[in-house]
């Protein structure tokens, strides 16, 4: 049995080694799994982690925004919001102003978590950006921080 697969033809450049949503989106997954890991053995789930880290920089996030920060979808964030709730790592509460929006506040146990892996994210993203020669690993960064703001204008 034979089946015809397509290559790149000689000397063209293959398309998914060199598209750089490809190459961001692996880059995120390899570079994560490990760190990932590191969050599992405190007791989190990655969604909790992110939702931590974004209340860290900014306590009290509507849920709205919160979901855009944590990359899900709100539905999800909800649920995820709820499951904190009953481990006591976050606590919601209605907006003051605007009675529809809930917002999303870190608890105490919460806050030792979070307080506990950020240290350790920020060893681990500097050993990532160390290991690349010649400084590239900030330049990197700055590139992708200029992307991003791109992106959201």
């Amino acid at each position: 049995m034979t089946t015809d697969t397509a290559k790149a033809e000689p000397g063209q450049k293959p398309f998914v080694a060199d598209y750089l949503l490809f190459l961001l989106a692996s880059a995120s997954h390899d570079a994560s799994a490990e760190f990932h890991q590191t969050v599992r053995n405190h007791g989190l789930r990655v969604p909790e982690w992110r939702v931590l880290a974004c209340l860290h920089d900014e306590d009290g996030l509507p849920i709205t925004q919160l979901a855009k920060l944590s990359l899900m979808e709100q539905s999800r964030l909800t649920k995820v919001v709820d499951q904190m709730h009953e481990k006591t790592l976050v606590m919601r509460s209605r907006d003051s102003l605007d009675r529809r929006k809930v917002r999303v506040f870190l608890t105490e146990t919460g806050r030792n978590q979070i307080n506990a892996l950020i240290p350790l994210a920020q060893n681990h993203e500097r050993m990532l950006l160390d290991g690349l020669p010649n400084g590239m690993g900030q330049e990197l960064k700055e590139a992708i921080k200029a992307l991003y703001q791109h992106l959201q204008s």
